[in-house]
């Protein structure tokens, strides 16, 4: 288990506002390579089950988000590794800032624990970081993500080429915007179940409070017992 901080460091964070010029900071220019596939290249929802991950939420709600292993191999693999074994079932949201990111995916709610997998290499791309993407969270070591991840509110270009972006929502983006806030929240928002779609797991809903047992009335020999007292 990971025991250093993996509270999705961001050391620039504190010294950025959060207004609408920051928010349409431009993305440096791309390398020169070979560009990833775009999010909507060729994709048919059946056929690339493989790649959807449905988030069961603690609200009722599923959000269901398009794992992209041609822009992060790895981290795709991962993510999915992870779902499949149960990893992030019933793990919270443990850092939701208003305006910016919801971030999950450590089992002790702190932001410091992560799997018992080795961390990962970076796989950092071109694609930015939008309303809806679905990125890794790490520590100041561009080398140290390993299972918490975060989808972003609103746009923050400043994360381009820092965090290896992964996904991004397709379903239930408003599920995403209706996560508890806080840092972590008073009553956060929880994962229920996270699984791949091509395993076909129907959605998990939260179990609904067992009503208060009915006391059943006196009898009339405890109610003399209890006036004989």
């Amino acid at each position: 288990m990971i025991t250093r901080p993996l509270a999705f460091v961001l050391a620039a964070f504190a010294a950025m506002t959060a207004t609408a010029a920051s928010a349409q900071e431009q993305a440096p220019a791309a390398p020169a390579q070979a560009a990833p596939v775009p999010l909507s290249a060729d994709f048919d929802v059946t056929r690339d089950a493989e790649n959807i991950l449905h988030l069961d939420l603690s609200t009722g709600r599923r959000v269901t988000i398009r794992l992209m292993p041609q822009w992060a191999p790895k981290h795709v693999e991962r993510v999915k590794q992870l779902a499949r074994s149960g990893f992030y079932d019933g793990v919270i949201f443990h850092r939701v800032i208003d305006g910016f990111m919801a971030q999950t995916g450590d089992p002790t709610g702190t932001g410091q624990g992560g799997s018992d997998l080795p961390d990962l290499e970076k796989e950092f791309n071109m694609f930015p970081h939008v309303r809806g993407t679905v990125a890794m969270a790490r520590a100041q070591d561009e080398n140290s993500a390993n299972s918490q991840f975060f989808i972003m509110f609103y746009p923050r270009f400043s994360l381009d080429r820092r965090y290896t972006n992964f996904g991004r929502v397709i379903a239930g983006m408003d599920a995403v915007d209706a996560i508890e806030r806080g840092e972590p929240p008073a009553n956060p928002t929880r994962i229920l179940q996270a699984s791949i779609a091509a395993d076909n797991k129907p959605q998990r809903m939260a179990e609904a409070p067992a009503p208060a047992p009915i006391e059943a009335p006196a009898t009339i020999e405890q109610l003399s017992n209890s006036s004989a007292n």
